[in-house]
């Protein structure tokens, strides 16, 4: 099983922390990584578009000529969508784009992120958010001593979220705060850096394990042997 370093905000290394190799140790599944970011897109989509249809658009009811006799084809309505001015058919009208997505695939698409952020050496195990005063400077020092990035997503354990935390690093430009139990594949692939507090990743550790198949634990275990 491997390990990572678990370090302080101050950047020097305080532990490590055991990654297991069931969870982390697989192949990064592209495919199921970009189903993740689509499923999660789609969510975002507003679907306000609205078009008119004939029996929305302005116009008289009443049938502009007599049907035979005048040499013009028929027309009942000037709503008829032949006619500049006239409704659409068939045009986009309010709806959601949202769909399901099975828990298993989120998961696994979960730990190919990390995995990824692993191998490309962007992820950082921190024992603990906590500071004096939830002052942004503070957070700011921390980050450049830690190499974080232009762009970082901070993970901390729910049981764990501190006022302090939540202030202090609310206005840090390019920094977002998300739940170990709320973070989404896309959160990780967006941000350059990502730091977990050592209990973020403890508890999605525990939580990702429940989600491995069989045989992924069995590859894991031969690997090992």
């Amino acid at each position: 099983m491997a390990n990572i370093n678990v370090v302080n905000l101050g950047g020097d290394k305080v532990g490590e922390f055991e990654l297991l190799d069931e969870v982390f140790s697989g192949e990064i599944n592209d495919a199921l990584l970009w189903e993740s970011v689509k499923h999660y897109r789609a969510a975002l989509r507003q679907g306000t578009a609205s078009t008119k249809t004939r029996g929305i658009v302005s116009g008289a009811g009443r049938k502009l000529w007599k049907q035979k006799g005048t040499g013009r084809a028929r027309i009942a309505s000037i709503r008829s969508p032949l006619w500049r001015g006239g409704g659409t058919v068939h045009g986009p009208k309010p709806r959601s784009y949202e769909y399901a997505f099975p828990q298993k695939k989120l998961m696994g698409a979960l730990r190919s992120a990390i995995a990824a952020k692993i191998a490309d050496g962007k992820f950082t195990v921190i024992d603990s958010f906590d500071v004096a005063e939830a002052k942004t400077k503070f957070f700011r020092t921390a980050l450049n001593k830690l190499e974080a990035g232009k762009t970082t997503l901070l993970v901390e354990s729910s049981q764990k979220l501190g006022e302090k935390l939540y202030l202090g690093s609310r206005n840090l430009k390019g920094v977002e705060l998300v739940l170990s139990s709320e973070v989404h594949p896309y959160d990780l692939l967006r941000y350059e850096h990502a730091i977990f507090s050592k209990d973020a990743i403890e508890a999605l550790q525990d939580t990702l394990k429940k989600f491995v198949s069989k045989r992924s634990k069995h590859a894991a275990e031969k690997e090992v042997a």
